[in-house]
């Protein structure tokens, strides 16, 4: 029995990038940490938040690169004056990514409390009706 992947499917044509998106979602390497919200906003719009804490403004970093908001942690060295009983408090380095549709785009981020807020917007495609022309003779 032949297996019909999602971009060999004979009614999704030109969707194998999907199959390839999903592929590369999985391999991000997204261990749990830090952990997230997504929450939808309004109608086109979303708003991820990440829980940071012990994270500054200038510990982070916020791209889009091909498609996939990619944002990364990493807290500057503190010295090694510091003599810690206890370190409950998670503050290794990260890179949590999440891959954007067509037509998301990023919008403000901002901290607040320990939480870093990014705000997605939706645009909303035309609706595009094309007539193709039917022509008399031989097909090419």
């Amino acid at each position: 029995m032949t297996k019909l992947t999602l971009g060999t499917h004979p009614f999704l044509l030109g969707f194998d990038q999907l199959e390839r998106l999903v592929e590369r979602t999985a391999k991000t390497g997204n261990e749990g940490y830090p952990p997230y919200n997504i929450e939808q906003t309004s109608d086109h719009s979303y708003r991820i938040t990440l829980a940071v804490a012990g994270f500054g403004e200038e510990d982070l970093a916020i791209t889009v690169e091909d498609s996939q908001l990619v944002v990364r942690g990493k807290i500057r060295d503190e010295g090694s004056d510091r003599i810690y009983l206890h370190r409950g408090i998670a503050g290794r380095q990260f890179q949590r990514t999440f891959v954007l549709a067509d037509g998301v785009e990023v919008g403000q981020a901002s901290m607040e409390n320990g939480l870093l807020h990014i705000d997605l917007n939706r645009s909303v495609p035309e609706t595009v009706i094309q007539t193709i022309q039917i022509k008399k003779g031989t097909s090419k």
